[in-house]
């Protein structure tokens, strides 16, 4: 057995929890009102964190399932990295033109924000989901 499976799982638990806590704090924040820029900018701030911290623990998988010899999971760790930086490249300064329009007051800001605060978790559902079904399948492989 190589010596790969320990940083491969410890890196795919890193992804689990990280994406978990991520959306399980995500969603209480759905319940803000908006309407004040701060509201705009602590939600970005949160989002950059959860980014930034998922392409590197995918990295990380993507790394050790390489060296382990798991080609088809060190594609999905790598896709996780990749689908994080354009969420982080996309979402986020979407995310800031729309705090600068909440600042101005426009109306529809407020509403276009929380569409995207929204949609931003449902990606991470769909990655939870993903994460879960990769780690059950993982575990028949090995």
């Amino acid at each position: 057995m190589s010596f790969a499976i320990y940083p491969a799982f410890l890196f795919t638990v890193v992804l689990l929890i990280t994406t978990t806590y991520f959306l399980l704090g995500g969603l209480p924040l759905l319940v803000l009102k908006h309407d004040v820029p701060l509201d705009a900018s602590f939600i970005r701030g949160f989002f950059t964190v959860y980014y930034k911290a998922a392409f590197w623990a995918a990295v990380g998988a993507c790394a050790s399932f390489a060296l382990w010899g798991r080609p088809a999971f060190a594609a999905g760790a790598a896709a996780f990295a990749w689908c994080a930086t354009l969420l982080r490249r996309y979402l986020l300064p979407a995310m800031q033109q729309l705090g600068a329009r909440i600042e101005a007051n426009e109306g529809e800001a407020i509403q276009r924000f929380r569409r995207v605060h929204g949609a931003a978790l449902l990606v991470n559902v769909a990655q939870l989901v993903v994460l879960v079904w990769g780690t059950l399948q993982l575990s028949k492989a090995v």
